[in-house]
């Protein structure tokens, strides 16, 4: 189906009214969108009734599932959404609370203490989310007045999240109606999205992958999403078989479970359409397999938080999918950039920049992020990669985390796809460590598989085979587990930090 044309997050709620929005799995609970409008619109009436005005931000700490959906909406409506992930610990609620100068904080009716506590601090009024067991949710608390809430316009800022600070301080991104609105549409039109499919929402909805892609681009098409309370593998395909769900995003974390939990081809699966992945990469190497055994093409997707999530994606079949790219353009404007801000030819190396109405204006108070950021009405995205002949772009890792050894610059992502080549390799990450002549020597951290053994010499002899020798790492330290961020991303910093404080003295 064609998308509508929808300018705010209220318009995305007007389809079908009978028609079943959202199934929460655990409950057995069924939203239609008229009930789901209904409830929208109630609890941003509450809201505005407790004091909340267009450009208030309205914090929420809640797990997957409908009261979360409930609150994202009506607080983009009633004023801007700020989810925050229920997990982070005291000093996190704290800070988060303080930098998006929320005036109300919405949790569970029990739990969420380390929240409850920062806002106690902050003097900020906390408020309970409840749900019926019919699946009507709605805040404990009465509004101190009877009103209604302002209906907002496509250039109000509906939600602010921040970036994942994993290269320095965390930069908040106000995204406007249209962006989002724009976004979605952009997800929707990519993979053909109608009333007919069925999402299976896995990511968490703190995350804009979550949100814009699992959520928004749904309800935007008129289908269902699917939403338990957190990932399970244990129940993943008893889920997709019960509801039909023809198709799911996740991050690559998430995929290589169900891969190895599947030893032939799920017979669940037979309502899937096709299998999303995003927020980090992806060996080729995996991507085949999990085509191979899940019957269903696996398409890879780029975005980022300042995006509004979506800026690439793997076409569906009958247009090619690449492995090893993010596809092509969704919906925007790409170019690879120097660091001069010239703009690069095919096959060429830069900057990835983008242009679209799906990109955010500029970082909240960060004029220097914003100067740096910005340049001739393109946003640069701190990612490297090249476009090749056919327009499909080719990450080749994030600027920061690139290895300058002796001049020559390596792209750790590179070398990370190399040891995930090797049969007893489960994880890898590539980063740069200190050398006295060099600048930086290149090593790695390595998670083999369950029963697999192998030394650091194999896997540098592997690497050799295959790799520019000044490419191959000269350490490998071989790690239990690999920190990632609550989406999946790696934390090649954090690794960097743990294992890369002594130089390498031999070259």
């Amino acid at each position: 189906m064609s998308m509508k044309s929808v300018d705010t997050l209220l318009d995305v709620l007007h389809f079908a009214d009978s028609h079943t929005a959202v199934i929460v799995p655990e409950l057995g609970i069924r939203v239609t969108y008229a009930s789901l409008r209904e409830q929208v619109v109630a609890m941003a009436n509450a809201l505005a009734g407790c004091g909340i005005h267009r450009g208030d931000t309205v914090a929420i700490a809640l797990p997957n599932g409908l009261p979360a959906i409930v609150s994202f909406l009506a607080a983009s409506i009633a004023g801007t959404a700020a989810p925050l992930n229920l997990a982070y610990p005291y000093e996190e609620f704290h800070f988060f609370l303080g930098d998006t100068n929320a005036r109300v904080l919405l949790c569970p009716p029990v739990g969420a203490e380390f929240a409850r506590s920062a806002a106690a601090d902050r003097k900020i009024p906390v408020l309970s989310v409840e749900m019926s067991e019919q699946g009507i949710v709605q805040l404990a608390a009465p509004a101190e007045v009877s009103i209604t809430a302002t209906e907002p316009k496509a250039d109000d800022i509906a939600l602010v999240l921040h970036t994942s600070g994993s290269t320095g301080r965390p930069k908040r991104v106000p995204l406007r109606h249209f962006n989002l609105a724009v976004s979605s549409a952009n997800i929707a039109n990519t993979y053909a999205l109608s009333h007919e499919d069925v999402s299976l929402c896995i990511m968490p909805l703190f995350h804009v992958h979550g949100l814009v892609a699992s959520l928004l681009a749904t309800l935007l098409s008129g289908g269902t999403v699917v939403v338990p309370t957190k990932f399970n593998a244990l129940s993943f395909w008893r889920t997709v078989r019960e509801h039909r769900v023809t198709w799911y995003s996740g991050v690559p974390t998430m995929h290589q479970v169900l891969l190895a939990r599947a030893h032939q081809k799920p017979a669940e699966a037979a309502t899937l359409r096709f299998i999303r992945s995003c927020s980090a990469p992806l060996s080729s190497g995996l991507i085949h397999k999990i085509e191979g055994l899940f019957g269903v093409p696996f398409v890879e997707a780029y975005g980022m938080t300042e995006a509004a999530h979506q800026m690439t994606s793997n076409p569906l079949p009958p247009r090619h999918r690449k492995a090893g790219s993010v596809g092509v353009g969704a919906g925007l404007r790409i170019s690879i950039m120097d660091k001069q801000s010239n703009e690069l030819g095919t096959n060429q190396r830069g900057e990835v920049a983008i242009q679209g109405a799906n990109v955010f204006r500029g970082y909240e108070n960060n004029p220097e992020a914003n100067a740096r950021a910005f340049v001739n009405g393109w946003f640069r995205t701190g990612d490297e990669g090249m476009l090749d002949a056919d327009c499909y772009l080719h990450l080749t890792g994030r600027i920061k985390d690139i290895i300058i050894r002796g001049g020559e610059n390596i792209a750790p992502h590179e070398v990370d796809e190399i040891l995930l080549r090797h049969p007893a390799v489960a994880a890898a990450v590539t980063f740069g460590r200190v050398h006295p002549t060099l600048g930086e020597e290149v090593a790695a951290a390595v998670v083999l598989h369950e029963g697999q053994e192998a030394i650091e010499a194999v896997l540098i002899k592997h690497c050799r085979e295959l790799l520019a020798e000044y490419k191959c790492p000269k350490k490998i330290y071989l790690v239990k587990s690999i920190p990632t961020t609550a989406t999946g991303k790696i934390r090649r910093r954090a690794v960097a930090a743990a294992l890369g404080d002594d130089e390498i003295c031999d070259s």
